[in-house]
């Protein structure tokens, strides 16, 4: 079986210990993350790969404190339009997946309109899981199945409802912090996923380290069960 990596998942793990070993506010942990997730989006950009995700807030994020949920949701309305204008530059296309649930409509909608306004490029597609749960991906997906009165009961039929149906498979999916699982990211999508667990924090991550997770991928062979 071809081994081509077209798209990569990362579950940006370990902001806040990142910010406490180094003795800084666990705010400026997801500050250095948002530049290392900026990072690996240039990066790829240059590459083969078609698609890559990143896990930036989940559905059960909302429980930590409101300082740093305030801080979170104002560093996606900050950094989206400088993405998006960095988008339109390089050609590349950015995909929200995700609920508006409990996000702030004025956030939600520049998400919205980042979406709309790069829709039509061409070059690698960033994704963006936020306030995403890969349970809660599959409840909407039935749920949107339903309304539609669909009886086709197939795997691959059940897919296109899923958020951004286009989206293909996640061939690898990289968690960072030395944490070993998936915590629901992805879970459709992640079914045949090859799987990297790394020791460093998110904000450590590094272009060599990106070079050595592609190296490791290319190096495996996948199988699907056969």
């Amino acid at each position: 079986m071809a081994n081509k990596l077209t798209h990569i998942g990362f579950i940006a793990d370990g902001n806040r210990r990142w910010a406490k070993e180094h003795g800084l506010p666990t705010l400026e942990g997801h500050r250095k993350g948002s530049k290392v997730a900026e990072m690996i989006i240039e990066e790829l950009a240059n590459t083969d790969i078609k698609y890559v995700s990143f896990f930036i807030f989940s559905t059960e994020n909302w429980s930590r404190s409101k300082e740093e949920v305030d801080y979170l949701m104002g560093m996606v309305a900050s950094e989206i339009g400088r993405l998006t204008k960095k988008a339109q530059k390089y050609n590349m296309r950015i995909a929200i997946l995700g609920r508006f649930e409990h996000v702030d409509p004025k956030i939600w909608q520049s998400l919205m309109e980042s979406e709309a306004s790069t829709k039509d490029n061409t070059g690698l597609t960033v994704c963006f899981c936020f306030n995403y749960g890969g349970q809660w991906e599959i409840v909407d997906a039935a749920k949107k199945m339903i309304e539609s009165g669909d009886q086709n009961y197939t795997p691959e039929n059940f897919q296109k409802y899923l958020y951004h149906p286009e989206i293909p498979d996640c061939d690898f999916v990289v968690r960072t912090s030395g944490e070993e699982r998936t915590s629901g990211f992805m879970l459709w999508r992640a079914a045949y996923a090859e799987l990297l667990f790394i020791d460093k924090f998110f904000p450590a991550f590094a272009k060599e380290d990106l070079k050595l997770v592609i190296d490791n991928y290319n190096d495996r062979q996948r199988r699907f069960g056969k």
